[in-house]
């Protein structure tokens, strides 16, 4: 045998295998509850095609679910008993993906996946939001894993709605209902697609330190004259990080490099008057605060380039005033960045910034 004819025999071979294996392969047929998908807006599903600013159109929600038919058959209290946790469909648990936070009865929903569940009564459907997933049908679900529970009514339909169905309904910019119906009954579910944002509490959290102190308390001052002395001079606002084991200086906050003296946006400045930084005049207002942090000095550097989110991008065009500012070690250490404005002579601050072992100190000049 030539290698030629070699090579066809073999190839002639695999051909028949394929096929035979092909043959074998059962492919399932189209599901009598097939799958689908709701969106919300509608139009995110088919963006592709649409032109100008609605290609950019977001999807917000997705909802991904099996269309069982009602094909003659009593539905709820009959296929689908009352009292008892329902799919929302049929064959898998139907799945609602969220892209971004949204509330429903005033409980803020993250972004993520969630399969869909409800508790089927004559007069409202409980509905369930749980993260376990890859689940098929209701049964042997983890109730701790349901994130929220929300009753809503049923409404009676006058025509029959054949095939199970899940859409949306537009009721604002910033609100839509989940719809949903089967035979006669219909259950509408508000959400709110612009939840309040509330931050949880800030690992490095806000504080202020003001000179004169008392100047923070200037509605327990009885008389004209205690709250004339006590008039706000100065004030710092900034984050107070913490050092958790952590090597500060040198390292977490590198040497020969502007730090914004805290965590998060930029520390903040306000002199209630006009004072000198570093020789040069400085007008009443508030301002950003830096350091160029060195070893055995920093020079602090007043800059209106602010609001702003940490040093990032600073740009010395915005610089109003920079001070050298000296540096001593402690002997005890402070856990927490801490700031305090301490009086020296001749119409003199300090602003103490210290943390670890390290206190640095910047003067400003009264007038």
């Amino acid at each position: 045998m030539t290698v030629k004819n070699f090579y066809l025999t073999l190839l002639a071979l695999l051909i028949v295998s394929f096929t035979v294996q092909a043959q074998d392969l059962e492919l399932p047929g189209l599901d009598p509850s097939p799958l689908d998908a709701a969106h919300y807006p509608p139009e995110a599903a088919y963006r592709n095609y649409l032109e100008g600013d609605a290609k950019n159109t977001r999807e917000i929600i997705k909802v991904l679910y099996s269309r069982p038919q009602k094909k003659g058959r009593d539905i709820f209290g009959g296929l689908v008993p009352y009292g008892q946790l329902w799919r929302l469909g049929a064959n898998e648990g139907t799945e609602v993906t969220f892209f971004g936070p949204v509330e429903i009865n005033n409980t803020l929903i993250e972004p993520g996946t969630y399969t869909l569940n409800a508790e089927i009564y004559p007069d409202q459907w409980i509905m369930k939001f749980s993260t376990e997933r890859f689940i098929a049908g209701s049964a042997n679900l983890d109730p701790s894993k349901v994130v929220l529970s929300v009753a809503a009514p049923t409404i009676e339909l006058s025509n029959i709605r054949e095939a199970f169905t899940i859409g949306f309904q537009k009721v604002s910019d910033n609100k839509c209902n989940m719809v949903v119906e089967w035979d006669r009954t219909r259950v509408e579910l508000p959400i709110n697609l612009n939840p309040a944002n509330l931050p949880p509490l800030d690992v490095s959290p806000m504080d202020l330190v003001q000179f004169p102190s008392m100047s923070r308390f200037l509605n327990f001052m009885e008389s004209d004259e205690e709250r004339a002395a006590n008039q706000p001079k100065v004030r710092v606002v900034y984050s107070r990080p913490q050092k958790k084991g952590r090597t500060i200086f040198g390292d977490l906050v590198k040497y020969d490099a502007i730090w914004r003296l805290g965590a998060n946006e930029s520390t903040e400045i306000t002199f209630f008057e006009d004072v000198m930084i570093g020789g040069k005049e400085v007008k009443a207002g508030t301002y950003g605060l830096l350091a160029m942090v060195k070893k055995d000095s920093w020079e602090f550097i007043v800059h209106k380039g602010i609001p702003s989110w940490g040093e990032f991008g600073h740009d010395d065009k915005n610089n109003v005033a920079t001070v050298k500012g000296t540096v001593e070690s402690m002997s005890k250490e402070a856990e927490a960045l801490t700031m305090a404005i301490e009086e020296k002579e001749d119409n003199t601050l300090h602003l103490i910034v210290a943390w670890d072992k390290t206190m640095a100190r910047m003067p400003i000049k009264l007038k």
